[in-house]
């Protein structure tokens, strides 16, 4: 019933900028949290941004403080991941996550949401 669909990722040069979407349905539009990770090959799946129910509050991983920013629109069921400055670094599949129970601090881990959707390749090309 439950379903997030990413979209937007693509190839982009060091420097660009990509607006990333997350289509959430079979969940009220306010009911859940809503968060960004980010996992490269060989590596761990990294925390990047949260933003709670009815947005205001939000939390970014210190790498992309300044450079990203994570949106939503309750209206639409849809939430955004802005991303500027785009560096190599960055290049990585990108995971929206939705939080329908308590969170309090694990907004930042892996374990704090309970639904994912397939994920968005972005590549970041110097």
């Amino acid at each position: 019933q439950v379903q997030l669909v990413e979209s937007g990722g693509g190839l982009v040069q060091a420097g660009g900028s990509l607006r990333l979407s997350c289509a959430a349905s079979g969940l009220r539009s306010s009911s859940y949290g809503m968060g960004w990770f980010r996992q490269a090959p060989g590596k761990e799946r990294e925390f990047v941004a949260h933003i709670r129910p009815y947005g205001g509050i939000t939390y970014y991983t210190d790498s992309v403080k300044g450079r990203f920013t994570i949106s939503r629109d309750n209206a639409k069921n849809t939430g955004y991941l802005q991303m500027n400055s785009l560096k190599p670094e960055d290049t990585a599949v990108y995971y929206c996550a939705a939080g329908t129970g308590y969170i309090g601090n694990t907004y930042s881990t892996v374990g704090g949401y309970n639904y994912w959707g397939q994920g968005t390749q972005v590549t970041v090309s110097s």
